[in-house]
């Protein structure tokens, strides 16, 4: 089997790497000059840093498993400390009753638990209890029952409304009943102060990290791949996916005949070339794979252009100072400042800082191609996260040494409201394109983590490799049907 995959992020080396270890013959294409996508790992001012923070956790053995394969003994255990960032003051999320109480005031804490229980009087609470997204709830409506009108407007408007770009009443509930999960106000009050602190996995307080960032474990993959015969090309972008009927001049054997069906033949790349594939695993974005194929419907022609993607703005700063603030990361929600999120890379692991005395933050902002965020000069940007994070009075403004801004395109795949409907026209068409597979965050428009992404790329070799029928499309909105064990990091470690 000679398998092209497009992408060599989380989902696609992960595909590759399991492929290449069952005999396929596998090469990688990747469009930029580095493995490891969102999760890649970048030097900079003599440090290592990720693209925003991407902490590893999973519940599934299967993930675990690779992952420790791949990382060995090169990771520690991080402890968690992520707190949210309102109106110059900062709550410890997970919640912490005593931090939410001496940050709000009585007054505020009153008209919060007030505005909840007003939402569970019985003609308000009817539709409470799935924590699937029903036909025609948002975002908004979702959150609010769960925690009431009050909380939503403190704690989930703002930061969601910059990500998503668009009102949290047109954004899908489907994002929350996968992010969120069942999580309540009830249940944070419950895991904060109940009997035995009962985590919700919202709640994660430890997490693993590779001493060489994240990217390691990609890295690591690329280098077996090609141990293994295949190979990973960067600075090599595919145009499109060929299906149909292939010419005859790339079918090798003497007896073998075209095949009538609708199927992948091969690949073909920005500069024009075309190279035949049995199976092509796609983690381009699914808009730019679809739209690239032939003879495409109109329905499925207008469900593409439906959908759409957000883009990510990293701006680093680098700090003369070494000791900064205590978290890994902070989310942003005040509304009068437009980054969402600072990652603090000093408080990771030591190894990727070595014995600088500097820190490194990256302040994110996110924007549609049409902004001016997108096609602003770099200056500008430096400027504002210099501004905003003094704002903040975490960072004195004369102690930013230098700035860098790394443009990051189509990170987000955004939940507008109905999108599901529009991958409902386009999710059976591709699956009458033999031999075809999309995965990933950008591949499956799936706003996944690291372990979904990784699960994604384990459970389409297997399609490839045994011919196993796991519905890839269920990865991340039915998540728990996956599991196939409770076994964490930790507990393989010890039994290692």
């Amino acid at each position: 089997m000679k398998v092209a995959v497009i992408g060599a992020g989380v989902a696609g080396m992960t595909a590759a790497y399991q492929l290449a270890k069952g005999g396929a013959r596998v090469d990688v294409f990747e469009a930029s000059d580095n493995v490891g996508g969102l999760s890649r790992t970048i030097e900079l001012w003599g440090q290592r840093v990720d693209l925003g923070p991407h902490r590893f956790f999973s519940g599934d053995g299967r993930v675990n498993r690779l992952w420790l394969e791949l990382a060995g003994n090169d990771y520690r255990m991080v402890d968690r400390l992520t707190r949210i960032y309102y109106r110059r003051r900062f709550f410890r999320y997970p919640l912490k009753p005593a931090n939410a109480l001496r940050n709000m005031g009585p007054f505020e804490a009153a008209r919060c638990m007030l505005s909840y229980l007003r939402q569970k009087l019985p003609a308000r609470a009817a539709s409470r209890g799935s924590a699937g997204a029903p036909d025609g709830e948002t975002f908004e409506s979702w959150v609010v029952d769960r925690f009431g009108r009050r909380l939503f407007e403190m704690f989930f408007k703002s930061y969601s409304e910059k990500l998503w770009g668009i009102p949290c009443s047109e954004l899908d509930a489907d994002f929350a009943a996968q992010r969120i999960k069942r999580f309540s106000l009830g249940q944070a009050i419950r895991s904060a102060v109940g009997p035995g602190r009962a985590r919700h996995k919202t709640l994660v307080d430890r997490f693993a990290y590779p001493l060489e960032g994240s990217g390691m474990i990609y890295r690591r993959m690329a280098e077996r791949v090609r141990r293994l015969g295949g190979s990973v090309r960067l600075r090599t972008p595919v145009r499109r996916v060929l299906t149909g009927e292939p010419p005859l001049h790339v079918l090798d054997g003497p007896g073998r005949r075209p095949c009538r069906e609708r199927r992948v033949w091969g690949i073909e790349l920005a500069d024009g070339r075309r190279e035949p594939y049995d199976r092509v695993i796609s983690t381009m974005p699914l808009t730019a794979l679809v739209r690239g194929l032939s003879d495409l419907p109109p329905e499925v022609q207008a469900a593409v252009d439906a959908l759409g993607f957000r883009n990510t703005v990293l701006v680093y700063l680098h700090v003369d100072r070494p000791e900064l603030f205590p978290d890994q990361w902070l989310y942003v929600h005040s509304p009068e400042l437009r980054m969402g999120r600072v990652t603090n890379f000093r408080n990771w692991v030591p190894e990727l800082y070595g014995d600088r005395q500097t820190t490194i933050l990256a302040l994110e902002y996110w924007c549609y191609d049409r902004d001016a965020m997108w096609t602003d000069d770099d200056r500008p940007l430096v400027e504002l996260a210099r501004r905003e994070i003094a704002a903040t009075g975490l960072v004195d403004a004369r102690a930013v040494r230098e700035g860098q801004v790394i443009r990051l395109h189509q990170c987000y795949p955004v939940y507008r409201r109905g999108y599901k409907k529009h991958l409902a026209r386009i999710v059976p068409w591709l699956a009458t394109i033999r031999g075809l597979t999309a995965i990933g965050r950008y591949g499956a428009f799936k706003y996944n983590n690291q372990d979904h992404s990784i699960l994604m790329g384990i459970l389409a070799a297997e399609n490839l490799l045994e011919g196993r029928g796991h519905d890839l499309w269920a990865v991340n909105t039915d998540y728990d049907a996956y599991q196939e064990d409770a076994a964490t990091i930790e507990e393989l470690a010890r039994a290692a």
